[in-house]
C-alpha cells in the first residue's frame, strides 16, 4: 500500500479495523504510555489519541504492534522489497536470472529520493516550539519527555547530499535535566551507529553537525530508520521502495534537509564535544538507562505540516512494539547475516533477553571431516566472526552449535536450544572469553558505560551428559542456598543472598565448591544464582531475561573445580552464573499502580478501550 502521509495510513488502518481512537483526554505523563503498553499486551490495535493534555496535536502509537498489522501496511510492496534486499546481498542473481529481477531494478530506480522546490515549505509547513509537542513521558523515573519514534537525519560533511546521508532511530530527550526549554534537546546514540561517523568527521573540521529529526510521515520512513540495510542501499531509497513512493525532501533557508512528508521536523546543530546529561530513560532491556553525557543539540526550528500527528512508541522489558519491528525486519531481510558469513546458517538475537545480551547461532563444523572425534573448530572461527560483525559485536553471550549434530534445531526455541548446547558443552574447553571490551550502551551489567565482556559457548560433537529432567530426590544444597528450582533440563535457579561485594561472593562460591566438588552431579550443567528462583524458573522468557541481562561474563561466570590453564578458563563441574542484581546495575522498570487504575477505567463499558483490554 502506498501512503502519502501518516494520516493516510491512520485512515487505512481505521477503515480495516486495525486502529482504535482514544477520545478521552489523556495525560502525556505516564498515562499515554500505560495505555499503549496495556493494549500491546492484549495484542490490540494501533491507537489514535485525539486529545493529549497540554498539546493541540493528536498522537498515534502501536502502528507496528503486531507483525500482521505491519505486513498489512506494506501488503502491496513487501514481496518486491524482500527480493530487492536479497538482490543486494547477491548481485549475481540478477545476471543469472535477468527476467526475474528486471522489475526489482525498476523498483530501486524509481525509489530514488525526489528533491522538490523550497516554496513547498511555505505552503505546507508551519512552525511551533518543542514545548508544544506532546510531552510524552513513558516511565516514572524518566528524565523528561522523549521522542521515541524519530528518524534522525545527518549528512557526511565530506560528501554532502541525501545519497550519502544516514537516517537512524536514536532517542531524543525534549526537556528536563539542564536543557534550556525550547532551545536545547538531548541526542542519544549508541555504538556502531552511522551518525557517529558523521559527527566524528564534523568534529575533525571543527564544525557543527547539522541534524534534522523527522517524526511521522508514511510508516516506511521510521522502518527505514531502523533497518540494517546492505552496504550501498540508502535508507531514503529503501523508504521509497517500501512505500512505492519516492522519499520527497527539500532544504530550508538554513540548509537543513526537510522530509516533505514528515508530520514534524526538528532542526538543530551539535557543536564538537558539546554535551549535557541525558536520561534516565526506561529502555528495551527492561531497566532504566541512567544519566550520562550525550550530544547537546541546539534547536533551530520546529516545523509541522497541516494537521500533523505525533508518532510515538513505548519501550520496556520485551516483548514490546520494537519486538514486532524486529520480526518485520527479519521477515524482510531473511537470512541476510548468514549469507555474509560463510558457514553460518542462522543467528538469533534473543528478544526476550533484550536482544544484545544474548545470541543463539548455528554453523557448520567442517574443518576436519577425516577425524572421527568432532570438536568445535570452525564453530570457534564463526563465533569470532559473529562477535566482530556490526551490531552483533555488542552481544555478551553467544551460544553456537553445529548444524550437523541436529539439523532441525530451531534457534528460536529457547527450551530446546539451550539444553542442546549444555548436553554437548565441554566445561574445560568450550568457553571462550573476550574481556575489557565493548557491550551495549544500555547494558549496565558491565564495568562502565559501553564496557564489559563477552563469552562464546561453542559446541560440536556427541552428547556428553544426560541432563536432569527433574531434581533427584536426594539432591540438596547447603545454606544459604536452600531454595532452588529446575528452570530447564540441567539448569537450576537458586535463591541467593542479596549481593554486596566480591568478598561475599568469594565465600559463597567456596561454600558451593566445597559441597559440590565431590558430588556426582554431571547431569547438572548450570546453576544460576538469582534474587528470585521461582520467578526466574517460571518460564523461558524470565530465565533468559534475568540470567543474561544481570550478568557480566568475565565477572559473573564461575564453576565447580575451576582452573586457568595457559590463560584459558574452564571448570570440571557445573557452571555457575551469578545473575543477582548488583549495586551498580540500573533499576528495573516498574509500572505506576495509580496510572494502571486509570487505564483500567478506559477498559470499562463506555470507555474507549472497552473490549480491547
Amino acid at each position: 500500500m502506498s501512503y502519502n502521509s501518516l494520516q493516510a495510513c491512520v485512515n487505512d488502518l481505521e477503515k480495516h479495523g486495525h486502529l482504535t481512537r482514544i477520545k478521552e483526554e489523556i495525560d502525556p505523563y505516564l498515562e499515554a504510555a500505560a495505555i499503549h503498553l496495556r493494549v500491546f499486551e492484549n495484542n490490540g490495535p494501533a491507537l489514535f489519541f485525539e486529545n493529549i493534555k497540554g498539546s493541540k496535536f493528536p498522537a498515534v502509537s502501536n502502528l507496528f504492534g503486531t507483525l500482521n498489522r505491519s505486513k498489512f501496511m506494506f501488503r502491496d510492496t513487501l514481496d518486491n522489497i524482500k527480493t530487492l534486499v536479497d538482490l543486494k546481498n547477491d548481485p549475481l542473481k540478477a545476471i543469472k536470472n535477468p527476467l526475474k529481477y528486471a522489475g526489482v531494478s525498476l523498483t530501486a530506480l524509481s525509489a530514488l529520493p525526489l528533491k522538490i522546490p523550497q516554496r513547498f515549505a511555505a505552503i505546507n509547513y508551519s512552525k511551533t516550539q518543542i514545548s508544544q509537542i506532546p510531552q510524552i513521558v513513558n516511565w516514572p523515573k524518566d528524565g523528561g519527555p522523549f521522542v521515541t519514534m524519530p528518524q534522525v537525519y545527518t549528512e557526511d560533511i565530506d560528501k554532502p547530499g541525501i545519497m550519502n546521508a544516514n537516517l537512524g532511530m536514536y532517542r531524543i530527550q525534549l526537556a528536563g535535566n539542564d536543557y534550556i526549554q525550547d532551545q536545547e534537546i538531548g541526542l542519544h546514540y549508541q555504538l556502531h551507529r552511522g551518525i557517529g561517523v558523521h559527527q566524528t568527521k564534523a568534529n575533525a573540521k571543527g564544525k557543527a553537525l547539522k541534524v534534522s529529526i523527522f517524526v511521522g510521515g508514511p510508516p516506511s520512513h521510521p522502518l527505514a530508520a531502523v533497518m540494517p540495510l546492505p552496504e550501498g542501499l540508502s535508507e531514503m531509497t529503501f523508504a521509497g521502495a517500501l512505500n512505492n513512493r519516492r522519499f520527497r525532501y527539500f532544504y530550508d533557508q538554513e540548509g537543513f534537509c526537510i522530509s516533505a512528508d514528515a508530520d514534524f521536523v526538528i532542526t538543530g546543530t551539535v557543536d564538537p564535544l558539546s554535551n549535557k546529561m541525558e536520561g534516565p530513560f526506561g529502555d528495551h532491556l527492561g531497566y532504566y538507562s541512567l544519566q550520562h553525557l550525550f550530544p547537546l543539540m541546539k534547536v533551530h526550528n520546529v516545523y509541522h505540516k497541516r494537521n500533523p500527528i505525533w508518532s510515538f512508541t513505548v519501550v520496556g522489558r520485551p516483548p514490546q512494539e520494537d519486538t514486532s519491528f524486529g520480526a518485520l525486519i527479519h521477515d524482510i531481510t531473511g537470512a541476510a547475516i548468514p549469507k555474509e558469513i560463510p558457514g553460518l546458517h542462522a543467528v538469533n538475537a534473543v528478544d526476550a533477553a533484550g536482544v544484545h545480551p544474548l545470541l543463539f547461532a548455528i554453523g557448520s563444523e567442517r574443518y576436519t571431516p577425516y577425524i572421527k572425534e568432532r570438536k568445535p573448530q570452525e564453530i570457534i572461527t564463526l563465533a569470532n566472526h559473529i562477535l566482530g560483525k556490526s551490531q552483533l559485536s555488542l552481544a555478551k553471550y553467544l551460544f553456537i552449535c553445529a548444524k550437523e549434530d541436529q539439523p532441525d534445531l530451531d534457534i528460536y526455541d529457547i527450551r530446546k536450544f539451550l539444553p542442546h548446547i549444555l548436553e554437548r558443552l565441554d566445561f574445560t574447553h568450550d568457553l571462550h572469553f573476550h574481556t575489557k571490551t565493548t557491550i551495549d550502551t544500555l547494558d549496565y551489567s558491565g564495568t562502565d558505560l559501553n564496557s564489559g565482556s563477552k563469552v562464546a559457548f561453542t559446541v560440536a560433537g556427541d552428547i556428553k551428559r544426560t541432563l536432569w529432567k527433574e531434581i533427584p530426590s536426594d539432591f540438596d544444597l547447603p545454606a544459604p542456598f536452600n531454595n532452588f528450582k529446575l528452570a530447564m533440563p540441567g539448569i537450576l535457579t537458586v535463591d541467593a543472598p542479596v549481593f554486596f561485594d566480591k568478598e561475599q561472593l568469594g565465600k559463597e562460591l567456596e561454600i558451593l565448591n566445597t559441597y559440590l566438588k565431590d558430588k556426582k552431579c554431571s547431569s547438572l550443567a548450570l546453576i544460576v544464582l538469582c534474587d528470585d528462583a521461582g520467578f526466574t524458573a517460571e518460564n523461558s522468557n524470565n530465565f533468559v531475561w534475568v540470567t543474561f541481562t544481570r550478568s557480566n561474563p568475565s565477572h559473573d561466570i564461575h564453576g565447580i573445580n575451576s582452573f586457568t590453564e595457559n590463560k584459558h578458563w574452564g571448570c570440571n563441574g557445573p557452571l555457575i552464573i551469578d545473575a543477582r542484581i548488583k549495586p551498580h546495575h540500573a533499576p528495573p522498570l516498574i509500572k505506576d499502580p495509580t496510572i494502571e487504575k486509570k487505564v483500567d477505567k478506559l477498559g470499562e463499558k463506555g470507555g474507549s478501550l472497552y473490549g480491547i483490554i
